[in-house]
């Protein structure tokens, strides 16, 4: 394989991977969903937990949380009625760890 045709390799992208990185940068985009997912990487917690720690309506979590969801960036356990969030992509939780740590040293 040519040096050319290397980089042409590297530089595709399908199209599904362009979707689900552009959705990933759009969740890590939102100040709420930062607080919730920079919570949820400190241990497992309701949606009530959620809401109380970081001074939010419930809806809104609910909402965020429903998001984050349908990236595959939270997973949940229902116990009773209760739902524990957790988070659920490690790749994701190290870029946003890099980002604060990244953002805390200028």
């Amino acid at each position: 394989m040519s040096e050319h045709e290397q980089e042409q390799t590297h530089l595709d992208i399908d199209e599904e991977t362009l979707f689900i990185v552009s959705q990933t940068f759009k969740a890590l985009s939102d100040p709420t969903r930062l607080r919730i997912l920079h919570l949820l990487f400190q241990g497992e917690h309701s949606v009530s937990d959620i809401a109380a720690k970081l001074s939010l309506l419930q809806s809104t979590v609910s909402h965020q949380l429903r998001f984050l969801k349908n990236l595959r960036l939270v997973k949940f356990r229902r116990e009773g009625t209760t739902l524990y969030y957790s988070h659920d992509d490690k790749h994701v939780i190290d870029l946003l760890q890099q980002a604060i740590e990244h953002a805390q040293h200028h």
